[in-house]
């Protein structure tokens, strides 16, 4: 193929610290919008918060530097604190629900200010500590909490460069399940208390039903499609996170599974087993939009090629996503969406403090507000952002398993019952780094 596509090089990040080397991957990718929007109105729900904001989990150790406190110790501390929140800027839905919603209950509620970061890439926030670290700066950072997951949280935790443990003490950690491995490991990295959870998120397949009545439900299927049909689908180059994911699902069917790339990395079988992954994405790249001889260069690029027709598909790892996208009109009416019959790729995303935060009981408070059941039930509105809550029903008391239940669905989301049986795990880190780089060399310079 030709180079057009050259401009997009592997974001990989290469440190020494302590004699560790770190390898650092990617978060979704996109433009960070130059100013934010207005915030979304999500469904009111009340502002009583449901759980005690009083002490930690029974049995919860404190976290470093508090021993002693308690939870309103930590609540009375942040009172006046700021928080700087570095994370992903590609959506002005999720920009507005963090610095409208969020926000304003933050500093209404406990006079916190928070202030969100837009960045283009984790590893922009994770070279900022790195080189304050470097720096001596052990107590003064410029960043107080960071969305991150997968291959940039094993980053910063080879790194020593997140605080810890903390999340086990946080009053709301109640509702979360920590016995599902999904929530308890990040891409096989172990959380530990050095991350809480924020949301999950599914892979699903977006199609417009007017078009494509019936679109194909396995990956061989689509393979086939793709072939029959072409310049009518494309995805996102890796290390677009959801290109990247669409790249793992073909590599799960082709390789014989996901369960022999569960331990730790192996050079031999990787390279072994996954040379039939670069051969089937090799057969269909001719049939790709534009003759494969380029691929969009991220998730707001595919939004507008399916939005203008020139595609039949897009992908997201927000399965409320095109609903939103529909009912803002920026997708067809008749945008449905759907998951292999083999299954799709979940994970769940995370919040994070750096070790040299100077506002890390500000930071923890954050954090739990995330997780209280109320802003998870707005998050998870589609008017909020619609992203997928991550407690556990089983664990919220009855009145708010209902709220739950009743929230709003749009015509493109999928039942969480379809959903949940169709989730298959991500593979540890390294794995996924050897895949995106694997991509690069056997799919997009061949």
């Amino acid at each position: 193929m030709s180079n057009t596509y050259r401009a997009l090089s592997w974001k990989l990040i290469l440190v020494t610290l302590a004699g560790v080397l770190i390898l650092s991957a990617c978060v979704p990718t996109s433009a960070v919008p130059a100013t934010q929007p207005a915030p979304p109105q999500p469904t009111v729900v009340e502002q009583a918060p449901v759980l005690s904001t009083v002490e930690g989990p029974a049995g919860a150790v404190a976290p470093p530097g508090y021993a002693g406190k308690t939870w309103a110790d930590i609540v009375a501390e942040a009172r006046g604190q700021t928080v700087n929140f570095y994370m992903w800027g590609g959506s002005d839905v999720i920009n507005g629900w963090v610095t409208g919603y969020v926000a304003q209950n933050l500093e209404e509620r406990y006079g916190i200010a928070l202030v969100m970061t837009p960045v283009a890439d984790a590893p922009e926030f994770i070279n900022k500590i790195l080189g304050e670290k470097q720096a001596g700066r052990n107590t003064d950072g410029s960043v107080d909490l960071m969305w991150v997951n997968g291959e940039n949280y094993r980053t910063l935790r080879q790194g020593s460069l997140v605080y810890g443990p903390w999340s086990r003490f946080l009053p709301n950690s109640v509702t979360v399940n920590w016995d599902d491995a999904s929530v308890a490991n990040d891409f096989g990295t172990p959380v530990d208390g050095y991350e809480s959870p924020y949301g999950k998120a599914q892979f699903v397949m977006i199609y417009n039903s007017a078009k494509l009545p019936e679109p194909p439900k396995t990956v061989n299927d689509l393979l086939a499609w793709i072939k029959a049909n072409p310049g009518q689908f494309t995805y996102a180059a890796p290390p677009d996170f959801t290109g990247a994911a669409f790249v793992r699902h073909v590599c799960y069917a082709t390789t014989g599974g996901y369960g022999q790339f569960m331990g730790d990395f192996d050079q031999a079988t990787f390279d072994a087993k996954f040379s039939a992954c670069w051969q089937a994405l090799n057969e269909i790249e001719p049939a790709l939009w534009r003759g494969g001889q380029t691929y969009p260069e991220n998730r707001a690029r595919m939004q507008d090629l399916f939005a203008n027709g020139e595609v039949l598909f897009d992908m997201a790892y927000n399965p409320a996503e095109a609903s939103s996208l529909l009912t803002q009109g920026r997708y067809p009416e008749t945008t449905r969406t759907f998951v292999f019959d083999e299954g799709t790729i979940a994970n769940t995303h995370y919040v994070a403090i750096p070790y040299n935060s100077p506002h890390k009981a500000a930071a923890m408070v954050v954090a739990d507000f995330l997780l209280s059941p109320e802003a998870q039930l707005s998050k998870a509105d589609p008017a909020g952002w619609g992203d997928l809550a991550v407690l556990d029903p089983a664990l919220l008391p009855a009145d708010w398993q209902q709220k739950f239940n009743d929230l709003p669905r749009g015509p493109a989301t999928l039942p969480d019952a379809v959903l949940a049986t169709h989730r298959l795990p991500e593979l540890p880190a390294p794995w996924i780094l050897a895949i995106e780089q694997g991509w690069e060399a056997n799919v997009l310079q061949r």
